[in-house]
């Protein structure tokens, strides 16, 4: 399906999951990402409560897909920029968690810092696609 928009998290979580200074993801409509069933996506909650549960691929271990279901979103899925077409990736919308960086990201993109800010920025970034 289309995307719905781009952006970098900086969250120690993100950091963690995809091993790397910040998450660059992708974030679709859940119905719009097919997931393969058995034993395809071994799924991670790394906080309580399980808003987002992050998959890595079964057979090699590399982040494939989060999922997102939190009201009063509708289901979400995030998937990493590296596993998508370069050609038709969206750009970066802002970058979440800023202050939590490992480095700086120079561009003109916004930068939000602490909970709440990227909060609120990925809930507009959700209703402009609405």
């Amino acid at each position: 399906g289309k995307p719905l928009f781009r952006m970098r998290c900086h969250c120690t979580i993100c950091q963690r999951f995809n091993e790397a200074p910040f998450g660059d993801v992708v974030i679709f409509r859940g119905r719009d990402v097919g997931l393969p069933g058995g034993d395809g996506i071994d799924y991670q909650t790394y906080k309580a409560p399980p808003n987002v549960q992050r998959g890595r691929c079964g057979a090699c271990g590399q982040p494939v897909v989060e999922r997102f279901e939190t009201k009063p979103f509708p289901r979400l899925r995030m998937v990493p920029a590296a596993l998508l077409d370069a050609e038709q990736l969206p750009a970066v919308s802002f970058d979440a968690f800023y202050s939590r960086r490992l480095r700086d990201i120079p561009d003109d993109k916004p930068k939000h810092e602490g909970f709440w800010a990227s909060q609120w920025a990925f809930f507009r970034a959700w209703q402009a696609t609405r």
